[in-house]
């Protein structure tokens, strides 16, 4: 638990304004002309906190790893608290193109930093008993939750809230557990009884009980070594489009 962290997301005043759509400003609180918000969203350097996720120290020296789609606007600023309360800026190093997945680094006062051991994502099996760790909701951080890995290999289309125009992301080999994740869970991790992550909570279900979803530490892994050894996360992509032939599209080309 001293590894995971809390990351709040926050922005000025004057960029939350810019993005505010034309036809929603009569409908929000304006006094001379600018955007009024509750005194407890502002931060004491005048930014507005706009929302919060988690992460989990994975080296000593201050490596962070969270979901993307946490620290998917490049516009906010990103602070991460730690279990002692110590607030760091956060440096993004890294996003992954295809996964849901940031690496972060901040500077600590703390010379060599708690961390939690990955785990061998290739191993886990069902039914097997696993924690969930996060800031529930953004307000309550190390929140731990209990359940069991409910599935392998699943796929799901996934839009994030983060984003102003959500973007549809399918998400494939998934890890299904029926430990509680809620909003602010995302970019915790998910351990088994030997205190190892196998994964990082990454979606839910709305509408539905005890569905959950965690992207596996495996291909964390993979993104930690790329930017180790390349400096950024490495993807090859194939180039390819492709239709499926039907009745129509056969008469169409003379297939």
């Amino acid at each position: 638990m001293p590894a995971v962290v809390s990351i709040a997301i926050a922005k000025t005043l004057e960029s939350l304004e810019k993005e505010v759509p034309k036809d929603l400003q009569s409908l929000l609180p304006y006094k001379d002309g600018h955007l009024q918000v509750p005194e407890e969203m502002i931060e004491k350097d005048g930014m507005v906190k706009i929302g919060g996720g988690s992460g989990f120290i994975v080296h000593a020296s201050g490596i962070i790893v969270t979901n993307k789609h946490v620290v998917v606007d490049a516009n906010a600023a990103y602070t991460v608290i730690l279990d002692s309360g110590e607030k760091a800026t956060a440096e993004i190093l890294a996003r992954d193109p295809v996964d849901d997945i940031a690496i972060m680094r901040i500077k600590s006062s703390v010379k060599k930093l708690p961390v939690v051991p990955l785990g061998d994502s290739s191993r886990v099996e069902l039914g097997e008993e696993v924690l969930a760790i996060g800031n529930a909701l953004g307000i309550f951080k190390n929140t731990v939750s209990k359940g069991i890995i409910s599935g392998l290999a699943r796929s799901i289309r996934a839009a994030s809230e983060m984003e102003k125009k959500p973007q549809i992301q399918e998400l494939r080999g998934l890890i299904q557990t029926d430990a509680a994740i809620n909003p602010g869970n995302s970019g915790g991790p998910l351990v088994n009884l030997e205190g190892k992550a196998i994964g990082i909570n990454a979606a839910i279900v709305f509408g539905a009980q005890n569905l959950g979803f965690a992207i596996p530490i495996n291909t964390v892994k993979r993104d930690l070594e790329d930017l180790r050894i390349h400096g950024h996360i490495r993807r090859p992509l194939l180039g390819l489009r492709y239709l499926n032939i039907d009745e129509g599209l056969q008469k169409k080309l003379s297939l």
